[in-house]
């Protein structure tokens, strides 16, 4: 069972109930007039102006009461200025509230005022009246000013929250980039606290003479052509034929039937979303610019499933007994990839348009890390059975996402190319995400409601997982199929 609820940010005014309300006379009517006028002038203007900004991503509540573990981790992702953001968060979390507190003293200093007001006309005391006015009236004044010194200071920590990053686990090494990344896995070898990408040097030994990339392959056997796909649309468009089309489409058959297997439960979302989904994940702000943006509609293309699946949680308070959730999805995904030239991106190596199943779990926080740990375990089984070699990375801090709090990379290993191809990101985003979402479960002890973990990961992403098929199954008669595509492609053998 899951709740639909409204977002929205809890304001310290002082509550009012109508239910409770008894408007007996005229003057009661003025104190209930003057009561709920800046209420109501606090509520609209702030959700005018930020409705659309209303889920923070680190909680202030964790920033206010761990502020210098927030720091570190900040600095392990090498996020500059780390120290000074979060001063600037608290010194305008602070002028908010102070301007809060000095707008709670106003009220309750005007509800007495409103009172002498009356009992001053009753005693025909109209001069002492209209001064007692007088200072309501400066004091609405003084409000509305309260008012917009706390409107601006909650856009202005919503601005800067949203351009802090999650901060990594204890666990997560340190590190600048992807040569400090820790090789934590490998159907090579048994890997070593020390190992990483930098010093790795154990490679498959596959015995192919002369290999050929899988772009050449791909014309020779006439399965995926990269020029036509140039005339259609533009580069990074690839145009899939014949048993280069029925290879995808068995991977993705494949893919999706191993994950239901494991009990997922397939979802076929949009592959465009609104800015409050891509807001809602993460992308937004920080990847809008690899993003395709529809701007007549204010549409995104999807860059991953991860969007739509994880947004259908959002504004939503889960029962504890349901989760975890466990969903994947296939969809074809869009990243512009802006400023990506070179050897590396040739072929399949880096597309804007590429097909991919994803896993998302929604999870407790006690649990969350099982969770993580058996969407690794169903990703590593992939790659077994597609017999392809492959290592695991754990990443360092200085190479994480801004969303995760720990992340592994899958790669697997290009034989023509002689290097190795990230295939998969597996990570947990602890409450990250969550927060952003406003996606909640309700504790069944407590039956309070708290922030669920959510996780997703690549189960798998087709491109190049397809090149190191082509280019480490090629022999003199054609391309050996592994055996658990075979049911799915019809045959053992593309010619």
């Amino acid at each position: 069972m899951m709740t639909i609820i409204v977002s929205s940010t809890k304001s310290r005014q002082p509550s009012y109930n109508p239910n409770n309300a008894k408007i007996n006379n005229k003057q009661e009517r003025c104190d209930f007039l003057l009561k709920i006028a800046p209420f109501l002038l606090f509520f609209c203007n702030f959700a005018s102006k930020n409705l659309k900004y209303i889920k923070f991503m680190l909680t202030l509540k964790l920033i206010t009461e761990d502020t210098d573990r927030v720091i570190r981790g900040l600095e392990k992702k090498h996020f500059k200025g780390a120290k000074e953001a979060i001063v600037e968060v608290l010194t305008v979390d602070k002028r908010r509230r102070e301007a809060q507190q000095q707008l709670d003293k106003n009220l309750s200093e005007a509800k007495k005022l409103a009172a002498q007001i009356g009992s001053l006309m009753k005693e025909g005391k109209r001069e002492e009246a209209d001064a007692v006015k007088a200072q309501v009236s400066q004091m609405k004044e003084t409000n509305k000013q309260l008012e917009e010194t706390m409107n601006a200071s909650q856009e202005e920590m919503t601005r800067l929250l949203y351009q802090i990053p999650n901060i990594p686990y204890d666990e997560v090494p340190e590190g600048v980039g992807a040569e400090d990344n820790r090789v934590v896995k490998s159907n090579l070898k048994e890997c070593t606290a020390t190992d990483t990408v930098g010093n790795w040097n154990v490679n498959p030994q596959l015995g192919i003479a002369n290999p050929l990339p899988h772009w050449e392959l791909a014309k020779k056997y006439n399965l995926i052509d990269f020029d036509l796909g140039v005339k259609i649309t533009g580069a990074g468009f690839p145009v899939y034929i014949g048993k280069g089309a029925r290879l995808q489409r068995a991977l993705i058959n494949f893919f999706l039937a191993e994950a239901n297997k494991a009990g997922y439960t397939e979802i076929m979302p949009p592959t465009v979303v609104n800015a409050a989904s891509g807001y809602g994940t993460g992308q937004l702000p920080d990847k809008e610019g690899q993003m395709y943006h529809c701007e007549i509609d204010d549409f995104y293309l999807i860059p991953t499933a991860e969007v739509p699946v994880t947004n259908i949680y959002r504004d939503v308070i889960l029962d504890e007994k349901d989760l975890p959730i466990k969903n994947c999805a296939y969809t074809e995904c869009f990243r512009r990839e802006a400023g990506s030239y070179g050897k590396d991106v040739r072929g399949l190596n880096r597309l804007h348009e590429f097909s991919k199943i994803e896993i998302v779990r929604i999870d407790t926080p006690e649990h969350s890390k099982e969770s993580h740990k058996e969407m690794l375990e169903h990703v590593e089984g992939l790659l077994k059975k597609l017999e392809l070699p492959y290592r695991i990375l754990l990443l360092c801090g200085g190479d994480q996402s801004f969303t995760s709090a720990i992340c592994y990379d899958f790669e697997v290993y290009s034989e023509a190319q002689g290097r190795w191809l990230e295939v998969s990101s597996v990570s947990n985003f602890d409450a990250y995400q969550a927060n952003r979402l406003k996606c909640r479960y309700r504790n069944s002890e407590t039956k309070k409601t708290e922030l669920c973990h959510t996780l997703n990961g690549s189960a798998l992403a087709l491109p190049r997982i397809v090149a190191a098929i082509l280019e480490n199954n090629q022999t003199e008669n054609g391309i050996r199929v592994p055996a658990a595509l075979v049911p799915y492609m019809g045959c053992d053998i593309i010619d």
